[in-house]
């Protein structure tokens, strides 16, 4: 699929208990990295299928999961929520999941994703959108950090065997 096709032919929409199947493919791009050495591939792509279920199941109104569509293919997705700021104490707009499809990465696929959860967090009048990515990710830390996101706190884990 041409890069210059998916961006002509995007559209974004809400995601659909049908579209399970594709968003299961696209969630395995979600370990492609590497997990850190205490976590398997299929615990991560597991954990986030498990929020995709949840969400396609019962939506949460402080919630959205949206696909980007080339035609009829979903070529990503993000899952969006409200989350309570640890320091302040005030709700913010988090980014739980986003994947995009190998054959669409550096088509804007990724940055309509994040232009939607942008927006949508700034519609709820959050003056905060976070996100978590793995230190390994470096290509997904490259693009949040071309958008702007920057790193705020660490989490170090140690296995204890």
């Amino acid at each position: 699929m041409a890069p210059e096709r998916i961006r002509r032919a995007l559209r974004l929409r809400a995601a659909v208990p049908a579209d399970l199947p594709r968003l299961s493919e696209l969630a395995e791009r979600l370990a492609d990295f590497g997990p850190p050495a205490w976590r398997t591939s299929g615990e991560i792509v597991e954990g986030e299928l498990r929020t995709v279920r949840r969400h396609l199941e019962s939506p949460a109104p402080d919630a959205a999961l949206v696909v980007a569509a080339d035609g009829a293919e979903a070529v990503g997705f993000v899952y969006v929520e409200t989350l309570t700021d640890y320091f302040t104490g005030l709700r913010h707009g988090h980014i739980g999941i986003l994947s995009v499809a190998k054959e669409a990465e550096g088509t804007g696929v990724g940055g309509a994703l994040l232009g939607f959860a942008e927006d949508w967090a700034r519609q709820r009048g959050y003056a905060i959108l976070t996100l978590n990515v793995f230190d390994g990710n470096r290509r997904a830390r490259s693009v949040y950090e071309r958008r702007g996101y920057a790193p705020e706190t660490l989490r170090y884990v140690k296995a204890l065997g």
